[in-house]
């Protein structure tokens, strides 16, 4: 429904995270430092007894939330009325909801595995509920309240916005998986306002807007109550933005483009990590022929600790969540998961460091072939095994060697077919999606820099009498790439003398 105004979202939001200034306006409290050359004095984050907190603002509110987000879902079931009139499902129109639809959903509670296609359940119903853990975000509550109203108001579309059965499927992505992205899009929306300055010029607050509409409206329809900015305590930050040319065959070229930031890299003096997300690593990209859409990829630590060993090394451990969307051509794969891990940095020589991260968890995943000919297997849904490893070579400010391995094991039932007669599958069955990403960087002047990269993506898959199937698909693409002021991002903490 909403997939529509994604596309220019994707783009917009890495224009607009590419082009935030560097200097940053005196007098602003809660400002952004990125990293400093080897021979500069390390600037330290920023106290969190010394900031007033995001969740104590004078203005917090629960009602203004509880009121937008109810104003939002019947804004958008006006919208699907329209726009989508003929939208069968069981002899019903979708959206022409009533309060007897909606009681009958309230006493049954008959939740179902749904059969949209699989960007709407992956993406756009994340987006869905990131908007609305957004406004709640932005009107002072925390991670934990601000995901009760996304939670909240994903059961009050199934129950309300719609005529068929309400989805388990949809519960779990548009209020959990869309939290995650919710606070990632609200944190990086605020660095965007903080490097404005204490008053925010046009150009930063259409930034921010374009990442985080919510925030952007409460800012807009609540004048000064809800502009105060969210003390940030000067997180360790790396992004970059490339653009290219992707290539998975002979003569098969494709625009190609992604956005990446990590925030709250360890190692920075005096950053604590007490809020969820205080670290979090993002990734967007999409070829623009193929796939506007290819991968969302978001790692956030929920609740952790930092650590160190010796004078080299920095990390972090913990309770991670994710949200990870992998749409390659062949096939796609789509998990929001809780895992266990750790993410750190450790200097191998002076100017050479090693950042990685390495998880193991589970959640609930959709996984499926790409439909093709016809009565070919789309999509289903199940309990969804994974880990990740990922590791970032930094030879100084010059060039950054990055190896990321995923793995998913996706079983359970709920599969069916999109394609032909849409009939319901319910032969049991599981799939193996691994997928390897080698890249390599070097920054050529300034920020400015050639990148290479090669993807693998390998799926094994058995689903009931179906022979078992093997599947694979290679990627190589030729990028520009645009860092920030960080460069590669390493992290020093180090004095300068044992540099």
């Amino acid at each position: 429904m909403i997939v529509k105004i994604l596309v220019p979202f994707v783009c917009f939001s890495a224009c607009f995270v590419g082009a935030a200034h560097s200097e940053v306006s005196p007098g602003v409290v809660d400002v952004i430092v990125s990293e400093n050359p080897p021979d500069a004095p390390k600037l330290a984050a920023l106290a969190p007894e010394m900031v007033t907190p995001w969740e104590k603002m004078p203005n917090k509110s629960y009602l203004i939330p509880a009121l937008e987000v109810t104003g939002f879902l019947g804004l958008l079931n006006l919208y699907d009325r329209v726009a989508y009139p003929n939208q069968m499902e069981g002899g019903k129109k979708v959206f022409s909801s009533s309060l007897s639809s909606t009681w009958d959903h309230l006493k049954n509670q008959n939740w179902v595995f749904d059969k949209d296609p699989f960007n709407i359940n992956q993406f756009a119903h994340p987006y869905q509920g990131a908007t609305m853990y957004g406004l709640a975000r932005s009107t002072g509550l925390n991670f934990w309240e601000s995901l009760a109203y996304s939670n909240l108001g994903s059961f009050a579309w199934k129950m309300a916005g719609e005529t068929d059965p309400p989805s388990i499927n949809d519960q779990i992505t548009t209020g959990t998986a869309g939290s995650l992205l919710g606070e990632a899009l609200f944190r990086m929306a605020e660095l965007v306002l903080n490097e404005g300055g204490s008053k925010p010029d046009a150009w930063h607050e259409a930034g921010a807007a374009i990442l985080s509409p919510p925030t952007a409206f409460n800012r807009t329809a609540f004048g000064d109550r809800y502009k105060r900015q969210f003390p940030s305590l000067n997180p360790a930050t790396f992004w970059r933005l490339q653009l290219g040319a992707a290539t998975s065959g002979p003569k098969q070229y494709d625009p190609f483009m992604d956005f990446a930031m990590s925030y709250g890299l360890p190692g920075k003096p005096g950053y604590s990590y007490t809020r969820p997300l205080d670290y979090f690593d993002f990734e967007i990209s999409g070829r623009g022929k193929t796939n506007p859409v290819d991968n969302i990829l978001l790692r956030g630590l929920l609740y952790g600790k930092d650590f160190h060993a010796g004078n080299n090394y920095r990390g972090v451990w913990g309770l991670y969540g994710s949200f990870d969307y992998l749409s390659p051509v062949a096939f796609r794969v789509s998990t929001t998961a809780l895992s266990l891990g750790t993410t750190g940095q450790y200097w191998v020589a002076p100017g050479v460091a090693l950042q990685g991260t390495l998880l193991g968890g589970v959640g609930f995943g959709a996984a499926g072939t790409t439909p093709g000919e016809f009565g070919e297997r789309d999509y289903h849904f199940g309990v969804a095994p994974q880990g990740l490893l990922a590791l970032r070579l930094l030879f100084g400010q010059r060039a950054a060697l990055d190896v990321v391995g995923r793995g998913y094991y996706v079983d359970g039932t709920g599969h069916y077919t999109t394609v032909g007669s849409s009939a319901f599958d319910a032969a049991g069955g599981s799939e193996t999606i691994i997928r390897i990403k080698t890249a390599l960087n070097i920054r050529v002047y300034g920020r400015h820099g050639l990148g290479l990269q090669f993807v693998e993506s390998i799926r094994d898959s058995q689903y009931g009498t179906q022979p078992r199937r093997h599947q694979s698909e290679n990627t190589t693409s030729l990028v520009y790439t645009f860092t920030g002021d960080s460069f590669f991002g390493a992290v020093e903490w180090r004095d300068n003398a044992n540099q």
